[in-house]
This record gives structure tokens, sequence and C-alpha cells, in this order.
């Protein structure tokens, strides 16, 4: 105590009091004086800038430095500041004895500019490359700027209360912006602020450090302090740091990936690892997940985790039970170089080619036909009017079958809005999409349960077909009349039904079946086995990829959804039309929904089944009664629920569609 009386009595002596006129004298203290907001700073630099100023720390025979660089201190941003508007809490020269004098920050910054609400606040990527004029995210106005830092400051895991001393922060904005030396963010020092912030945040984080100076990255700023290479700051941002447990952080890491390695970050973005962290879930494999966060190499490198060498086993981080096969998937493969993913290449360009002939053939179909159909066509539809007591309807459609159609439909829209939802992971609509799904897990349970009802219809149909066949008492003609199976007379309606297009020749009479029916039946060969046999690829990679390359799922992938972009657009478009938006028809036709349809109405479009049912006399075999009144608005209400789910997600999947091709 002795000691401390006659250090205090000394350091009394030496300060200086700043003149009221602010022309600063010195003279000796024999008391102690008054500290106010116009005390000059050389009352304080008399002690504390005489270098190796100290005092001594109780009996312990260590002493506690106050000295401080004067020469950084008249560089740094503060520069103009006073030493008494920081240290606010000194009330006298010389000090208390035992007083703790701990600055504020925050509580200037605050007083900037309005601080925003925290929600708002969004970090930049990264405000040394900033700094530096390297990429980084745009800049926000200069107006609530230090304030917003100060917002994502408050809300990061620094600015909570430190485990070895609750009463200080983990780091506060010394720690990491040095006490009088700090350094402006732009210009040349904003350099040597760059370059020492590493060393800083190694301070706390020393195996990090050790790490990251082992890596591509750190080795390049240590070695060669290459300014491009990117520091702690620009991957964990500046301020608003949180717990590398906390999702929010792990989404934000990986755009800032992104911010130096954007084409990865695009053909990451293509994968299903990618599209639902697009979405904003982070349970699926990150950039650090394959590279690791600090330890980064090249692929090239044997001791990368990406290495031919060890990515197996990195993948079996996940997929415990991933072979090579599986291992060999590209995860940053794309459609646009022939010469490292020619698979992909071809892949894609035929798919693109096989949606341009298909939707060019069909659209001008429909477009045709529309135009030659509202050119003849005129008054209410039969299917409209409502059953007339007594009216014969003929049978179109069994119970079983409109209950699979019902089934069918339901099962391809939810396909098509959980599958859409994460190919187009980018739009605007997919992450609340993916909200009200549920999720990525939730969904990806719907759009199995889905598959497996769509496979379970098929395939069941097929035994059913099967089974009647086989009980049939006369052998099936596979190309008569009743058969779905394409024959020559499907392509003389098709040929006849273009020349009545175009008004040279008559409409062309239809069998049971049309030649745009039998084209929707055989739809869902085709799909699923493309559509099918892909997805069930992606479902189960660990079983396929014990015997399959990897380039058979980035392939799968690729056609999986374009593919179902195709099934999308042309159900709820040319289907559509086929079925209910052709003036004949518009604007729904129920008889999928009660089975029947009348009469007159039957005789109308089938005229050469209907005569044929006459001369073989079987006409009376179909005949039922009329659906009841019930049963026709109930197929109404159900028929038109269909349509709008069906245009709601065509116009969702067109809207990703347009904002993938403008990205």
């Amino acid at each position: 105590m002795a000691r401390l009386s006659f250090v205090g009595g000394v350091a009394a002596a030496l300060l200086l009091l700043a003149a009221p006129a602010g022309a600063e004298t010195r003279r000796p203290l024999d008391k102690p004086v008054a500290v106010t907001a116009a005390t000059g700073d050389a009352a304080c630099l008399d002690c504390h800038g005489e270098k190796g100023f100290a005092v001594p720390i109780g009996d312990t025979g260590r002493k506690r430095h106050l000295d401080i660089d004067v020469e950084g201190l008249r560089t740094s941003v503060h520069a103009k500041e006073r030493c008494v508007a920081c240290h606010a809490d000194i009330r006298q020269i010389p000090h208390r004895q035992g007083a703790r004098h701990a600055v504020n920050c925050v509580q200037c910054h605050e007083r900037q500019a309005p601080a925003p609400k925290v929600d708002e606040v969004k970090a930049q990527t990264s405000i040394t490359h900033t700094m530096v004029g390297l990429p980084a995210a745009p800049p926000q106005p200069e107006v609530g700027k230090l304030a917003a830092e100060t917002a994502s400051y408050l809300d990061s895991i620094h600015a909570r209360a430190g485990k070895p001393d609750p009463r200080r922060p983990n780091a506060s904005c010394g720690d990491c912006h040095g006490a009088h030396d700090v350094l402006p963010l732009e210009g040349k020092a904003a350099q040597r602020f760059r370059r020492r912030s590493v060393e800083t945040c190694g301070g706390c984080h020393e195996q990090a450090l050790r790490q990251y100076y082992s890596s591509v990255h750190g080795a390049a700023v240590k070695r060669k302090n290459d300014p491009d290479m990117p520091v702690c700051s620009d991957c964990h941002t500046p301020h608003r740091i949180a717990s590398l447990k906390d999702d929010p952080v792990k989404l934000a890491i990986t755009e800032n990936c992104g911010s130096c390695h954007a084409k990865e970050l695009q053909s990451y973005g293509t994968t299903y690892h990618g599209q639902v962290t697009r979405l904003g879930y982070a349970h699926t494999a990150k950039c650090h997940d394959c590279h690791t966060g600090h330890r980064v190499q090249p692929s090239k490198n044997p001791l990368a985790t990406t290495h031919a060498g060890n990515r197996l086993q990195t993948c079996k981080e996940c997929h415990k039970q991933a072979s090579a096969g599986f291992a060999s998937f590209e995860p940053h493969g794309n459609t646009h170089d022939y010469q490292r993913f020619p698979a992909m290449w071809i892949a894609s360009k035929f798919m693109l080619a096989l949606l341009g002939g298909v939707f060019l053939f069909f659209w001008g179909h429909s477009a045709l036909w529309f135009r030659r159909e509202l050119k003849e066509h005129s008054g209410t539809a039969l299917h409209l009017a409502a059953p007339r007591a007594g009216e014969p309807y003929v049978q179109r459609f069994s119970a079983g079958v409109r209950l699979a159609h019902l089934l069918l439909a339901l099962a391809v829209m939810a396909l098509a809005l959980t599958g859409t939802t994460v190919l187009y992971a980018d739009s605007f609509w997919a992450p609340t999409v993916m909200q009200l799904l549920g999720g990525p897990k939730a969904a990806a349970i719907i759009h199995r349960a889905a598959a497996v009802t769509f496979a379970v219809l098929f395939f069941g149909h097929l035994l059913a077909f099967m089974g009647r066949t086989m009980r049939h008492r006369a052998p099936f003609r596979w190309f008569g009349p009743d058969s779905l199976l394409p024959r020559l007379q499907d392509f003389r309606d098709f040929a006849a039904m273009l020349r009545w297009f175009f008004g040279k020749g008559a409409r062309p009479t239809f069998d049971r079946w049309t030649y745009w029916e039998k084209f929707d039946y055989w739809a869902p060969f085709w799909g699923m086995f493309v559509i099918g046999l892909s997805g069930l690829m992606l479902w189960f990679p660990v079983f396929f990829g014990e015997f399959l390359p990897g380039w058979v799922f980035n392939v799968a992938t690729i056609v999986h959804g374009e593919e179902a972009f195709l099934a999308i657009v042309f159900l709820f478009t040319v289907h559509f039309f086929n079925s209910h938006f052709r003036p004949e028809k518009f604007p729904l036709d129920i008889v999928m929904f009660t089975g029947s349809m009348p009469l007159a109405e039957f005789q109308r479009e089938r005229p050469v089944e209907y005569a044929r049912l006459v001369r073989e006399g079987r006409l009376d075999d179909y005949l039922v009664a009329p659906p009841s009144a019930r049963m026709v608005y109930w197929s109404r209400v159900l028929g038109f629920t269909l349509i709008a789910i069906g245009l709601a997600e065509l116009v969702l999947v067109l809207l990703g569609f347009l904002q993938n091709l403008l990205a």
C-alpha cells in the first residue's frame, strides 16, 4: 500500500491540467484535480505516455503496465478524440486507488447514428475485403454504418459474458481493434489491420490459427502476404460472429466461401446438398464439411480431404456405407465443360433437345386445335348440362379406374411440389413453400411416399390388366379398338386432324381411344422409366454406388430434374388443354370423375365406337343411369380444385425456371 501511495504521489506531481482556453500548460499537482470533458490529452500522457510506466500488482512482485503507444494513438482513427471521450468514467487525477476504468466503445458507437433493428442488420460478407478494394457484399449506407456494426457485435458470441471472467465479454472491441492504435477501415491502414487480424483472432483461437497457417489460404497470407487470400473475418464476418453450431453461421460461411469461389458455389447449388442449403437448412454437407474449415488444401494435394485417395473417407463421415463408386460423384460437375464432364454435357443437351421438341410439337398442336375448334364451336358444351331425367348415359370408366386416376393425380402433384421446390431452391417462392411443407426432411418423406404411390398404381394397373386379359374368354386383340397400343389408324387420325386444323378436310371421327389419349397413357411408362429409375438411384445412392460409377449419379440428377420439368409442364398445359381447356370442353370435363357421359355426347365424340357397339349389339351393356346431382356437384368441385392446384404449381415451376434462366 505504501508503494501505491508513493507512485500515486509521483503521478500527481507530474500530471498537468488543460487550461480553460484550450492551451495546455503544465504545473505540479499537490492535490487531486477534477477531470472534465475539457481535460486535455497532455494531462494523461504525462504518465501514460512514458514508456515502461507501470504500477505494482499488490505484493506479487509483478507490475501492471499502463503505458500506451503514443505514435499509434496519433495515427489511429481516434486521433482527434480526447482521452476522456473514451475514458469517460475517470473523475480525478491522480485516479482513486482500486478504481476500475472501463471503456464502453458500444455506448459511443451507438450514438453515431440511429441504430436499426437487430433483425434488419445484415453483416457484410467481408468488411476487411471492402477495406482493400476486394470483392465483397454490397456496401452499407454510411448513415448508420457504425451503429449497424455495433448492433451486429452486440448480437454476437463475442459480446456474451466470458467463461473465465463473467464481468467481461468473450472479446471486447479493444481485443480485436486494439486499445489505442485503432486503425481506420479504409486506405493503407486497413491493409495493416487486415494483416494483423489473423494473429489477433489467433490470440484466443490458437488451434484454429495453427490449422489456418497449414492451409492453402493461411500459407499464402503468412509467407506471401497475399491480399487475395481470405482471413478470419472473410468467412466468419467481422462483427456478427456466432457459434459454429448454429445453422445460420453454417449457411453464412458457405455463402462467404462462394464470394471467392463463385463457380464452385454455383455447381454445388445444383446438388441436393447445395439445394437444401440454399433453402436455408444446414443438415446437408457444406463447403467446410468436405474441405474442412481451416485446413483447406487443393484437391490435388495428398493431404486434402477431397483428394482422390481421401475422398471416400470424407464421404463416410455422413454416408457410413459409402463405396468407391459413390465417392466418385462429382460435387462440382457442370454441364458446360465437355472435356471434364462429357456425360453430363451430353445428358444436358439431350434433355434440352427433348424439351424443345416435345413442347414445340404439342404446343403447336394445341394452338392449331384451339384456333380451329374456337372457329367452329358455339354454345355450351354438352358435358356441362345438368343430367336430364331418364337420359341414357354411357359408362366410360369404372370406379377402380377413376380412383386410380385420382390417386395418380394427387401423387403427381405432390411429387411436383416437393421436387420442384428443391430443384428451384434459388426461387423467391421456394423457401416459403419448403417451410409450409415442414422442411426438407418432411418434404423428402412426402416425395418418396408419393413416388411409391405412383409406382404401386403403375404396376398395379399392369397386373390388373394382365389378370383381366388372362380371364377373358376371347383372345385379347392387341391392336384392336379397345387396345391402347398405337396402331396405323392413329397415324391416319393424326394426319386427318392436321388437315382439319388448316381447313383442308373434315374433322376426323374416333373410336374408343384417340391418338392423344394414347399418348397420355404411355407417357407414364416413359416417366416411370426415366424419372422413376433416376429417382430410385438418387434415393439409394449407397446401394447403387456399389456397382455404378459416380458420374451416373450426376447424369441421374440432370435427367430426373429435366424430365420432371417436362412432365409437369406437359401435364398442366397440354393434358389440361386436351381434356378441359379446348373450347368444346372448357372449363372442365367431369367424365373422369363421374365415369359416364350422356349418350348424345358419346355419339357425337366417338361415332366410330358408337356405330361398332350398335352393330355388335353391345351398346346396352354400356348404358347406365345418369350420375346424381350430388355426384355431379362434387365432381366439379374436385375437378376445379385439382386444376387450380395444377395451374398454381405450373406458375411456380415456370417462375423458378425463368429466374434460373435469367440468373
